[in-house]
């Protein structure tokens, strides 16, 4: 068998083939996670009469019940999903299979117990967890061949079945078995050809750690060296990339040209995508997807929402799926996170994940388990399994979405703004006391554009199209490539305009830093240089420029000493030494301009300075960007018309002036005429097509 595998592994590195146009659907989908095999008694046929009075029109199944599959080795019963999805069909229901290789069965953990990986330092996963497996050991991918190969050759062949989700919100495990280790040293050898290549670029001779044959390579246990921590990390992303392609190949043998892959993207914490290659992923599968967990109650703002669509959508330039989202309460505890959203929010958030480009919106999950470690995240029903308060908001809200899904289903949203994220500076960009972090400064950036509507994609450092960008905002880009640098300098040199945080082209692609005066590589571009950085407290600025409120306006943690070449400084601090150096700067280079942050800013003074680019650049008008709490998302209908979605982020009524031509808010059927004044109830939304 481990001979056979390792043919298997070699498969998993095959590049497959591309599905680069993101799905059209006819409808939009609007459901929930489904497990009738957790429910105490028998119910099928009265959950999807409940179904069905509630407009419910998509579930998603199977993806957790490996063990209810295939109970004992080789021994499979397929009858209870059967009926599941004839009954489903018969309601005119749509299914999503799952393939169900993220939680192992009892038998192969007792067979096979070197399947259970190895962490760091020993550390063991056990059974009694999902997500505890060496997804290179080779009887593992023998068993996941198999169950994938059989659901997908049977129910590709359901009419109910509409698409296929490859496991579930995988990652590599944390593994650090000897199979990680063997593919990681091949992963070496393919990428640097020699030892002295690879000694030379990570920089060995520190500590007299060269390598002199392969066969000497340590683990990653106990490594302190930042180049093998990030190649670790990549080779890491690259595993459960070609994983999540390998299992999307098999499924493409037997599915339907009308039916889809998909992979959930887990955004429940901040950036957890960067542990795999979502890019490169979405392009063997026709729709990218998503699992968004976000804030409800009064802290309710739908940054959540807005951060993972935008993310999602930009994966493949197109609509994606939201496969679970908040139903009631999000937490694993009983007291600690039990926050069902008030009145209206579960409505509004509906809306909000289809205004900015979901084509689906799936709860998790129907009903809440009576038994398990999530038995108190809950789903639409609550324990008792009746209809609720929820229930009832969900059947509005399906009524509306099944009242205009033709006209929206498939909008197409335009941004003249992108975000660079980069998985390297995940990885690689060291924290920084009082928690500056790259994933952090990712979100305030892109919160900065949210609370003004200014819309946002996501590019990435292998995307070719930042062109078709007036700006883009880059946050510490502390790892990047030649390559990427030369990039942007030519994308600003050609009339573009970035925005850059601080420690921007610090290190190379190894993670090395550079020995030019930094920033490296974008010293012409920004117009400055500087040789010292420090740590610092929080330190007022000389000047107000951005009239921000004063006990805002001022910068920490980290200031680098800037000189100006050819830039323009746009603030100093108030201090006698620090203020000696502009703590960001502006440059004109070439047909573009750049902005440098030397330093962390506080959320409103970080907003202003995009905002005031924004402005500057003819991206932000205050006639059209209305700020939050009304949210506000721009699109184009099938029919080419244009669709605006106004959602109120707050308990009060909002009013504001309609700026747009004459058009019909598509849920009440009103007509609206252009400067009328246009009122959202608290929670409330309005969505109006163009005459």
């Amino acid at each position: 068998m481990i001979r056979i595998y390792c043919f298997v592994l070699i498969i998993l590195f095959q590049n497959l083939s591309s599905r680069s146009q993101s799905l059209k659907l006819d409808k939009i989908l609007y459901g929930a996670a489904y497990y009738h095999e957790n429910m105490p008694y028998y119910r099928l046929d009265e959950d999807i009469k409940l179904m069905k009075e509630a407009g419910l029109s998509v579930v998603r199944v199977g993806e957790s019940s490996w063990a209810k599959f295939e109970p004992q080795d080789g021994i499979f019963n397929f009858t209870w999903m059967d009926s599941i999805v004839d009954k489903m069909y018969q309601a005119n229901i749509k299914v999503i299979m799952g393939t169900p290789t993220y939680s192992i069965p009892a038998w192969m953990a007792m067979k096979h117990p070197d399947i259970i990986a190895t962490k760091l330092k020993g550390e063991k996963h056990y059974f009694g967890v999902r997500q505890n497996m060496d997804i290179l050991n080779p009887q593992f991918l023998f068993y996941a061949e198999r169950i994938v190969r059989k659901i997908a050759e049977r129910y590709s062949k359901h009419p109910a079945v509409i698409g296929f989700q490859v496991d579930n919100e995988t990652t590599t495990n944390d593994a650090n078995t000897i199979y990680f280790q063997k593919g990681f040293i091949n992963y070496l050898k393919q990428k640097y050809k020699t030892t002295d290549a690879l000694n030379k670029a990570w920089g060995l001779s520190y500590w007299g750690m060269q390598i002199y044959n392969w066969e000497e390579m340590p683990t990653r246990d106990g490594t302190t060296n930042p180049s093998y921590k990030l190649e670790w990390e990549r080779y890491n992303r690259s595993v459960a990339t070609q994983y999540l392609k390998w299992q999307t190949n098999l499924v493409a043998e037997y599915k339907r040209k009308n039916q889809f892959t998909t992979h959930c993207f887990n955004m429940i914490w901040i950036m957890p995508n960067a542990k795999f290659d979502q890019v490169e992923i979405s392009k063997s599968m026709e729709v990218a997807s998503l699992n968004v967990y976000h804030d409800v109650q009064e802290g309710m703002q739908g940054h959540g929402i807005a951060i993972g669509g935008d993310f999602t959508r930009s994966f493949k330039n197109g609509n994606y799926l939201v496969t679970e989202t908040n139903a009631q309460a999000s937490d694993f505890g009983v007291a600690s996170s039990q926050n069902p959203p008030f009145d209206g929010q579960f409505r509004l958030n509906a809306w909000h994940h289809i205004a900015t480009g979901a084509n689906m919106v799936e709860y998790w999950h129907w009903h809440s388990n009576h038994n398990g470690n999530e038995m108190f995240w809950k789903g639409i029903l609550s324990h008792d399994l009746k209809p609720n308060r929820l229930y009832k908001e969900f059947q509005r809200t399906a009524k509306e979405i099944n009242q205009i899904s033709p006209t929206i289903v498939n909008h197409q949203k335009k941004s003249e703004v992108a975000l660079l994220y980069s998985s390297d500076a995940h990885f690689a960009n060291p924290t920084m006391d009082p928690g500056f972090s790259y994933d952090w400064e990712v979100l305030r950036m892109h919160k900065s554009l949210y609370k003004n509507n200014v819309p946002v994609d996501f590019v990435y450092p292998e995307s070719n199209n930042l062109g078709k960008y007036k700006l883009i905002v880059v946050p510490s880009l502390y790892v990047a490539s030649d390559t990427l640098l030369k990039k942007l300098v030519d994308y600003v040199k050609n009339g573009g305009n970035i925005i850059f945080g601080p420690r921007s082209g610090y290190c190379n692609e190894y993670a090395g830093a550079r020995y030019t005066s930094q920033p490296s590589g974008l010293t012409e571009l920004c117009g400055v240089y500087y040789q010292e950085v420090s740590k610092i407290n929080k330190l007022a600025l000389s000047t107000n420029p951005y009239q921000v409120p004063s006990d805002v306006n001022f910068i920490e943690t980290w200031l680098e000493y800037l000189v100006p070449t050819t830039a323009k400084p746009l603030f100093y601090a108030k201090h006698d030494i620090w203020g000696k150096y502009p703590a960001v700067v502006t440059n004109n280079f070439g047909k573009g301009t750049s902005i440098y942050q030397a330093t962390i800013l506080t959320d409103e003074l970080q907003e202003a300075v995009i905002i005031n680019k924004c402005k500057e650049l003819k991206i932000y008008s205050s006639e059209v960007n209305l700020k939050f709490p009304i949210v506000s998302k721009n699109s184009i209908s099938n029919q080419g018309k244009q669709l605006h979605f106004y959602l109120n982020y707050s308990d009060k009524t909002q009013s504001f002036i309609y700026p747009y031509s004459n058009g019909t808010e598509l849920l009440s059927s009103k007509s609206i005429t252009s400067k009328s004044n246009l009122s959202i109830e608290p929670w409330g939304v309005k969505i109006i097509e163009e005459k």
